[in-house]
């Protein structure tokens, strides 16, 4: 079923672009890149490695392994609205309600058969040690060897090296289970993709705080967090690029994201990921803009071919989910002026402490610098949940609060 999904939206996908080359938005080439490594690892003939989020995605591509974190897949459930009856599975396996459904639907797709198996897993500590609970349940179910990947919350010369040495062994890790040494001319070219690819993406969100903004509610959504998953690869290269055009002409021609742009938003942590109105609602009805996810920022150094482990290890380290809140919260200050935001969302996914857990420091804040924040109830997976009419008033005075209010940016 995924796997003949993953084809179509590729066949799909290129077939709209040769059919029409000027239609080959940033967003469509985001979107076909996606969708082949979604097809690569349902294709049954590749080293396939789940993972956790902070995984260095680009040491495992550059041992030839098609690597992805499990939370991926909760998402593209959710988004084709099959996730129910994953999740349905979940708790009738004993699961509670309110454990995360990104990894409760993975769990379920486990149970049903619609998970690769892969030929090992690595787990990361961070963002959450509910991931790091669901690749060990997984590692259970496929009867496959885990490798854990302890992220240190703070940024020292001790603790970076840690990291690193821990690089270093997950690289034997996986030569043990692929018969396949390290190349390091496969690992430089890597880091050098890597590096051309963030490049660019600071170029790219430089330009996404342009007032108005070429960035609308869907051309940058989940982006921050998924392009890692190209890293290392001329595809994530190609990604980058294509937004930076993109962007760069219309910025050019003087047009923005939305028409008639007034007010500009960030949006916190994770979007919603299966079908809602709730960004035609901003769009359409109050010329609301999503400029930026908390997450589309580079928080990382370039990273030196000559050591990158350590490189490696300072970009898991630097991610705003990690370490202490007040470290997020600088960020979200950081990144709101920066895109001079007017408001921000904050979906509060269930049982996700980067979401409900941090609720009130998040809006105290971003209180502090005067941007509010709306805080919703919602499960960004689970539609059985989702109460659009109950989220729609809300969003509703949210949204007149803000019209009603002067910009904290105003001259």
């Amino acid at each position: 079923m995924m796997k003949q999904y993953f084809d179509d939206l590729v066949n799909g996908i290129e077939a709209k672009i040769e059919a029409d080359p000027n239609s080959r938005s940033p967003r469509k080439v985001y979107a076909l890149e996606v969708a082949k490594l979604g097809s690569r690892l349902y294709s049954g003939e590749e080293e396939i490695a789940w993972c956790g989020v902070t995984a260095p995605f680009d040491l495992l591509s550059a041992m030839g392994v098609t690597s992805c974190f499990v939370e991926f897949v909760g998402a593209m459930l959710a988004s084709t609205g099959m996730a129910s009856n994953f999740l349905d599975e979940a708790e009738q396996a004993g699961f509670a309600g309110d454990t995360c459904a990104y990894h409760k639907s993975v769990i379920g797709a486990a149970r049903k058969d619609m998970m690769p198996v892969p030929n090992f897993l690595i787990a990361t500590s961070c963002p959450c040690t509910g991931g790091l609970a669901v690749m060990e349940n997984l590692a259970h179910h496929f009867k496959k060897d885990l490798f854990v990947l302890n992220i240190p919350q703070e940024e020292t010369k001790q603790s970076v090296q840690y990291l690193a040495d821990q690089i270093k062994e997950m690289v034997e890790f996986v030569t043990a289970h692929t018969g396949e040494k390290l190349s390091d001319d496969r690992l430089r070219s890597a880091i050098e993709n890597t590096n051309r690819t963030r490049k660019i993406m600071v170029d790219v969100f430089k330009m996404a705080m342009n007032v108005p903004s070429p960035a609308n509610g869907r051309l940058l959504s989940n982006f921050g967090i998924v392009i890692a998953l190209l890293l290392g690869t001329e595809a994530g290269v190609e990604v980058a690029e294509a937004y930076r055009k993109g962007f760069g002409e219309t910025l050019e021609k003087g047009i923005a994201g939305i028409p008639d742009e007034k007010i500009r938003l960030l949006w916190i942590q994770n979007r919603i990921q299966f079908k809602n109105p709730m960004v035609e609602i901003l769009e359409k009805e109050y010329g609301a803009s999503i400029v930026s996810d908390e997450l589309n920022d580079i928080t990382w150094d370039p990273i030196d071919p000559e050591d990158p482990y350590t490189g490696m290890a300072k970009r898991a380290i630097s991610i705003p989910f990690n370490g202490k809140g007040k470290r997020r919260i600088k960020h979200l200050q950081e990144m709101a002026k920066a895109y001079r935001i007017d408001g921000a969302i904050n979906p509060c996914h269930w049982g996700c402490r980067q979401g409900t857990g941090a609720r009130g420091l998040i809006s105290k804040g971003l209180g502090d610098i005067d941007v509010p924040v709306l805080n919703l109830e919602v499960d960004c997976v689970d539609s059985r949940n989702f109460a659009e009419g109950q989220l729609r008033t809300r969003l509703e005075a949210f949204m007149e609060m803000l019209e009603s209010r002067p910009s904290p940016w105003a001259a």
